[in-house]
């Protein structure tokens, strides 16, 4: 019986993944090429889409050159699948090609529309998304943005689409016509959407003031959208007219690859935005309330829910210490080096603290900015470090403690994408949540489990529940230190006083 193949790619905040599965769902070619974000303005933050479309050929001609090495046909690719971020969109024109650039989470371009936004009191906000206000990160907010001040896309706009849903509509030779998004990412938009119909919401968009002819068709993950073009095939090296899925969101598949098939479980997906999951059966009012500081999100499998919060430039401050602070740029086994230095230091960090907002700070804390504090002579770069660590673990315990007062019992989180290779994190925060933590062997689990659902969408005799569970092994296991609980514990309210008197 001739092998079969899948390709899945991640297009994240810092990189594009691309890796190849076998049948058995075993990793047997991977790459990732770094992102460039640009800052024009302060509180902006551009990215490229095209880039992620050349990145992620890249990737996936390396795989091809890979594979042909270790003697396997590229030909035996049966599908192709990908997943992105769920808080972003570009704009495109009528031939589905990026005419804006596209904003993320990251940026804080649109807080003064928010904050009018959340004056408006709409009960419909929560009523159909979870999502009790506006917030300057949703999609929806971008949206308004580019339609008030682009002028492009005033004049040759057609879609909004987000990152990966691009990626795939190109590979594909796809028009703007055919613009796509899948039900959970959908929900990334934060606003404009029905969360249990999965459509987009005629009465919302009308108060956001977006027509719905902007607004792509919203399609199931597994769906088969198109076939891998001549064109993307020539660049790639891969045969042409490959299947290709319609994708998922980048937090829905990191939790899918967790093991989150049901409620009341949690998981730290621990990505350039720092994200803490915890699945439910739906809304839940005491979560969907304003202030809350949480978002309301559909999954990838039907009928399937969670809220997050966040700490917007959470990975992305590791990045910027390294390679701004250490001048470490391109060289990701530093991280290592880092970590292992900072364990020597005693938790508290002899009282330094840091703020992660290097890219602002969000809600009454806008005005705040990314610092240390408290710094001596005796202050060196691993001193420095274990405080950006702790200081985002934190920011976890506050969402943490959110869940806990409305009675979700939070005993132990999954840790997974690239922050859970780090053992002296996983244990901070296994110290400061109090709560166990454990990694599972695959750690960037959106990726394989894009292969699993493709592997699903064009074999019928896949099971796609047993083979997500055959994907889950533990492999580390942190317990929480009561001592260092209690030490946290203090600092973490330190950090808080400190962010009342900056945010006034």
């Amino acid at each position: 019986m001739t092998k079969q193949y899948y390709l899945s790619f991640d297009a994240g905040t810092q990189s594009v993944k691309v890796a190849v599965y076998d049948e058995n769902m075993e990793c047997i070619v991977q790459v990732s090429n770094q992102t460039t974000l640009t800052y024009p303005q302060a509180g902006w933050v551009d990215m490229n889409a095209n880039e992620y479309l050349a990145l992620t050929k890249l990737g996936m001609k390396q795989c091809v050159r890979q594979l042909n090495e270790r003697g396997i046909d590229p030909g035996l690719i049966k599908v192709i699948m990908g997943d992105g971020i769920i808080c972003g969109i570009v704009g495109i024109d009528e031939n589905g090609q990026a005419i804006t650039p596209y904003i993320n989470y990251l940026d804080s371009r649109t807080q003064s529309d928010a904050a009018m936004l959340q004056d408006l009191k709409f009960e419909i906000w929560g009523k159909e998304t979870g999502n009790a206000e506006p917030l300057c990160m949703f999609p929806a907010l971008h949206a308004r943005w580019l339609l008030t001040h682009n002028k492009e896309f005033q004049t040759k706009g057609r879609k909004f689409v987000h990152n990966a849903p691009y990626i795939l509509l190109n590979l594909a030779g796809l028009k703007s016509a055919d613009a796509f998004i899948d039900w959970g990412s959908m929900s990334g938009w934060g606003l404009g959407y029905n969360v249990y119909e999965k459509e987009w919401s005629d009465a919302q968009l009308s108060i956001l003031e977006i027509n719905k002819i902007y607004m792509p068709k919203i399609v199931k993950p597994w769906d088969i959208i198109g076939t891998l073009s001549a064109e993307a095939a020539c660049e790639t090296g891969l045969p042409e007219g490959i299947s290709i899925c319609a994708g998922a969101g980048d937090t829905m598949q990191s939790m899918l690859g967790s093991g989150v098939f049901e409620a009341n479980k949690a998981v730290d997906v621990a990505g350039t935005c720092a994200m803490f999951c915890v699945s439910t059966n739906g809304i839940i009012p005491e979560l969907s309330r304003k202030g809350s500081g949480l978002i309301f999100n559909s999954g990838t499998l039907e009928n399937t829910y969670f809220y997050w919060g966040f700490v917007r430039t959470g990975g992305l401050a590791l990045r910027w210490f390294k390679d701004s602070i250490c001048q470490q740029a391109g060289n990701d086994h530093y991280y290592e080096t880092l970590s292992q230095g900072a364990a020597k230091v005693t938790p508290g960090c002899n009282d330094v603290i840091f703020l992660p907002y290097l890219t602002g700070g969000y809600d009454e804390f806008s005005s705040v900015k990314g610092c240390f504090l408290n710094m001596t002579l005796d202050t060196n770069q691993f001193v420095l470090w274990r405080a950006v660590l702790e200081a985002i673990a934190y920011d976890y315990r506050e969402i943490t403690d959110t869940y806990r007062q409305s009675g979700i019992k939070i005993d132990r989180i999954t840790i997974t994408e690239g922050g859970s290779r780090d053992p002296l994190w996983n244990q901070i925060k296994a110290d400061v949540m109090n709560s166990e933590t454990i990694t599972l062997e695959t750690a960037s689990g959106a990726v394989r489990t894009n292969a699993i659902i493709a592997a699903c969408a064009v074999d019928e005799n896949r099971d796609l529940m047993e083979m997500l569970t055959n994907n889950l092994k533990i492999t580390n296991t942190y317990i929480p230190k009561q001592e260092n609980f209690e030490i946290y514990k203090q600092q973490s309210e330190k950090q808080k006083d400190l962010l009342h008197k900056l945010g006034r």
